[in-house]
């Protein structure tokens, strides 16, 4: 099966590209996302981490 695929990708010019472009593309993600996580305040990673906590005490307040 995989024959047929390759023999068909071999015959369209320019394709060697998209491999590269996909692991470019997958690489500038993680890194961005790496940066994004490495700077993010900790007084909000704290505040998020809390709203499950703050939303079950509610509920046990309003029972």
């Amino acid at each position: 099966m995989l024959k047929f695929i390759k023999h068909n990708m071999e015959t369209i010019a320019g394709i060697e590209i998209f491999p590269v472009i996909a692991l470019l593309i997958f690489f500038l993600f993680f890194v961005g996302l790496t940066i994004w996580v490495m700077t993010y305040k900790k007084q909000t990673i704290d505040e998020l981490s809390n709203i499950p906590l703050e939303k079950e005490n509610e509920t046990e307040l309003n029972a």
